[in-house]
């Protein structure tokens, strides 16, 4: 081949190189982004919630706020975390939130766990357990005891790691959490791969595989898959190794989960080095390496670090191998890391070798042997400890097993005897039976008059019900207006307002006085409807001119917020009803649209006659409802209400008292709605007279 020809192949694949580069940073500066826009948006909402008007620092919403904005800046700003979290212990006991300080102290434990201080990690992990145990939080519980296990990994006491793990499991399985399940799988793998044993360690990742295929959850798969792939090239099965890895890598770049993205790109190197490929190996080993660069993650660096420095030794580059070994052995004796210690000792002993420098050589040789055989002791002894905790902890569940036969035997017996005190009680009853006789019609008389007293209590509280909502409705609703209205005028009276001021003050005392008229029209009818003071009187009604009527009346509001009014009601359209509660229905409706659409909205009312009903509807384009505000709507005893798109406020007794009146007429009525897409109610009422005399 041509020299010039080579020349420029070799330019298009430098060319090619550097797309993919650019393609791949404009992605991780994307994701970064993404997460720093999902943090400020977090501050931006508890800076809102510390300048509202009623903010109190032992508002719960306000810690858990601040809680959640700490776990953010896991990996990210460990500082900003322990700040943080130290905030939300301090507010939490202040105000005796038992959940945020059992949160609090977890979140201090990862805190130190991600510094390397493992001693303090472990008790603040043991102080959020004991909490939580006291306050019988199992999902918390659970998390926490699987957090406390990992530490005592770390830390080397693999004996007392697998007997939390076995805790946490039992708790797991006993309140059926799946996702807390398949994690601890995944990290007594980790206990089992420290020591090499493969083979067990895929046993336990495999299970952690099935369940998170069952729940359907990608992120905890794609967790779970990147340690099957690690694993799988630790056993030189490198196809599957890759395998798993690229369809972590997906989902994680998906989700632009960071942390574990740069795992993956050093798993994916870590396969290329062990396929002898040291090029491919670093430009993964970069990837991850940049993604280090916006994140606290050292336990992950130093094994990134120990394999640039394995890749760079075998492209023959010793002196920047040099540089990630010592970095790897400084990181390692910084967390207390014995394996990375172990790992990044062995290079450097063979960097200075082969600079000649065997002083040094042999010093970092020493280490490495000091270390090799420490973790071989350990391991052997921590190999004997798990088998014993595992075989202690079936002998403690078969005992418990054994205690429960006995209390089950016991139970039988107790059964037993309870059957023949049973039998004794039949006897005396039957013998008993025949002198009730005699009582028998005094009993009745007594059960008459008991019911008769019950029917009066109930009525008697349902009115008392009746005259505290009312009186809630007319302190909340009316005194705060009319309050306003009375201090304006005193202002104008004492001079203390111009008339010019007051005068700018009418068009929303117009509303306000529009806004009391409006509810005590509504207090007055539901009041009556509750006190039996209501009397529903049918007649044919003509639904169009009582539309045109409300229509008219609402129309200053309607424009006020320039929006539509829509009748589509046909001039023929008549309903057997009682004209006076079909008005307050329709009204009712029309306001309750009026105040959720936003300006420039529609608002159609119509009417779909069929044979012996009228359904007839109210459509706007507003801001719609979840479907927990639709299941409380028509509750009788619910005052539920909600600003309006300006600010608008009622009394939360329209739509009860709509209910009320559409039954009393023979009609059902229900709604539809969904946020953001505007809400459509619906009612019938009945079309002709069910029963009427014809005339003589």
């Amino acid at each position: 081949m041509d020299l010039g020809l080579i020349k420029l192949h070799k330019l298009m694949d430098l060319f090619k190189g550097c797309i993919v580069l650019c393609i791949f940073f404009n992605g991780i500066l994307y994701s970064i982004k993404a997460q720093d826009s999902n943090r400020d948006t977090l501050i931006n909402e508890i800076e809102q919630i510390k300048l509202s008007a009623n903010f109190n620092s032992k508002d719960t919403v306000y810690i858990n706020s601040l809680l959640e904005l700490a776990n953010r800046y896991r990996f990210h700003y460990l500082d900003s975390l322990k700040i943080l979290s130290e905030k939300s212990l301090e507010l939490s006991k202040n105000a005796s939130y038992i959940n945020g300080e059992i949160n609090s102290y977890h979140a201090l434990g990862g805190f130190y766990s991600d510094k390397g201080r493992i001693d303090q990690a472990i008790q603040y992990f043991s102080k959020a357990y004991k909490l939580a145990d006291k306050y019988d939080d199992h999902l918390l519980k659970a998390g926490i005891l699987n957090d406390l296990a990992k530490e005592y990994g770390y830390k080397g006491e693999y004996s007392k790691a697998l007997k939390w793990y076995l805790a946490t499991i039992e708790i797991a399985e006993k309140y059926d959490y799946k996702n807390i399940i398949s994690i601890v799988n995944d990290n007594i793998a980790h206990l089992y791969l420290e020591q090499k044993d493969y083979e067990q360690a895929m046993v336990f990742l495999q299970k952690s595989k099935s369940i998170h295929e069952e729940i359907g959850n990608p992120i905890f798969l794609a967790e779970t898959l990147s340690n099957i792939a690690s694993t799988y090239a630790d056993m030189n099965e490198l196809d599957y190794a890759m395998y798993n890895i690229n369809i972590s890598i997906a989902t994680f770049e998906k989700e632009k989960i960071l942390e574990w993205l740069a795992y993956c790109y050093e798993i994916k190197g870590k396969i290329y080095l062990k396929k002898n490929k040291n090029t491919w190996a670093l430009y993964w080993y970069k990837q991850s390496e940049l993604l280090h660069e916006e994140i606290e993650d050292d336990r992950a660096k130093i094994d990134l670090l120990n394999g640039m420095t394995e890749a760079y030794l075998n492209l023959e580059k010793d002196s920047i191998a040099e540089i990630h070994a010592l970095n790897a052995f400084n990181l390692s004796k910084k967390i207390g890391l014995r394996l990375g210690i172990k790992s990044s000792a062995q290079k450097l002993s063979k960097i200075f070798k082969n600079k000649k420098d065997f002083e040094k050589s042999l010093w970092y040789h020493e280490i490495y042997q000091a270390t090799y055989e420490s973790l071989s002791a350990i391991s052997n002894e921590k190999a004997l400890s798990m088998l014993k905790t595992r075989v202690a902890y079936d002998q403690q569940k078969k005992q418990l097993i054994l205690d429960n036969e006995k209390a089950l035997a016991k139970q039988k017996i107790y059964i037993y005897v309870f059957i023949v005190i049973l039998f004794i009680f039949a006897i005396i009853t039957f013998l008993i039976h025949r002198n009730e006789q005699a009582q028998k019609k005094l009993n009745q008389q007594l059960r008459h008059k008991k019911t008769a007293l019950e029917e009066k209590q109930a009525y008697l509280n349902e009115l008392n019900q009746t005259k505290n909502k009312l009186f809630s409705i007319i302190g909340h609703d009316l005194r705060g207006p009319i309050g306003a209205f009375q201090g304006l005028l005193k202002l104008f009276k004492e001079g203390e307002m111009t008339k010019e001021e007051f005068l700018n003050f009418v068009p929303k005392l117009k509303v306000d006085i529009d806004t009391i008229s409006f509810t005590l029209n509504n207090l007055l009818s539901w009041g009556q409807t509750q006190m039996n003071g209501s009397i529903t009187k049918h007649s044919v009604t003509n639904l169009d001119s009582i539309v045109e009527e409300n229509i008219a009346l609402l129309s200053e509001i309607a424009e006020s917020k320039s929006i539509s009014l829509v009748n589509r009601i046909e001039p023929n359209c008549q309903i057997w009803s009682d004209p006076n509660q079909i008005d307050i229905i329709i009204r009712n409706l029309l306001s309750n649209a009026l105040k959720f659409t936003p300006n420039n909205g529609q608002i159609v009312i119509g009417a779909i006659q069929k044979i012996k009903t009228c359904e007839i509807y109210v459509k706007d384009n507003g801001m719609g409802m979840s479907e927990d505000i639709i299941s409380k709507l028509f509750e009788k005893d619910s005052n539920h209400t909600t600003y309006g798109t300006n600010n608008e406020k009622g009394t939360g007794l329209g739509l009860s008292l709509c209910k009320e009146m559409v039954e009393k007429n023979n009609g059902k009525i229900w709604v539809h709605s969904a946020i953001g897409k505007g809400s459509s109610f619906y009612f019938t009422i009945p079309r002709i007279q069910k029963q009427y005399k014809e005339s003589a």
